[in-house]
């Protein structure tokens, strides 16, 4: 059997790399995009009423346009219309792994809603390895000392499995999810301390005093 070759220093420094900057800039350049093309467009019809090109109007009626999307988001119609939208983006086979995961990791703001809101190891059937997971922290209706833990696979976080875990074999992990998701997108390549803490605290917890 030949062992499997590491990743090169400096690849798996791009790689990590390069996720942490699409997980910054995705929003950042869809915004800028979408006030740059408004401010663009308004300064022609500028010209046509005022025979010159005027600009930053376009970026005020940008923002208002995109708190317009805001209100309309937070309406039954809104929520109907974004649903569609959704299932279009996430069926187009090269965008919807991308789409899906950063979408995952947009939809919880801080870490504080969703199954997404905290991160945790949690040992695998043997109890030999650890399992990286998402729960929302709280025990699930009926049993106060389980909690329902989303396992995705790695590189492709759509895909996982859900474990009913006890809380002592739950150990929360000190990062966001965030940082956790670069860690499955990159196959670890990226691992940060933080996960290193919760797989040590469960390292001890394994040690018993001999007799």
């Amino acid at each position: 059997m030949t062992r499997a070759m590491k990743p090169h220093p400096l690849q798996a420094h791009f790689r990590q790399t390069f996720l942490a900057g699409v997980f910054a800039v995705v929003p950042l350049a869809v915004t800028g995009f979408i006030i740059w093309w408004v401010n663009d467009k308004s300064m022609t019809e500028t010209q046509w009423l005022f025979g010159r090109r005027i600009p930053f109007v376009g970026i005020g009626i940008a923002l208002v346009l995109i708190y317009l999307a805001g209100l309309v988001a937070t309406t039954l119609l809104g929520r109907f219309f974004l649903k569609i939208i959704d299932r279009i983006l996430a069926s187009v086979p090269v965008l919807r792994t991308l789409y899906t995961a950063w979408k995952q990791v947009a939809l919880t703001p801080g870490g504080t809603e969703g199954v997404f809101s905290k991160v945790v190891v949690i040992p695998d059937e043997t109890g030999a390895t650890y399992l990286l997971g998402f729960s929302n922290g709280k025990p699930i209706d009926g049993d106060a000392d389980t909690y329902c833990v989303f396992v995705p696979a790695a590189p492709n976080p759509i895909n996982g499995r859900l474990y009913f875990v006890h809380r002592e074999k739950c150990q929360f992990v000190d990062v966001t999810p965030e940082e956790a998701f670069k860690v499955i997108l990159s196959t670890g390549n990226y691992v940060p301390p933080g996960v290193g803490t919760a797989t040590r605290t469960m390292n001890a917890a394994l040690v018993r005093p001999r007799v």
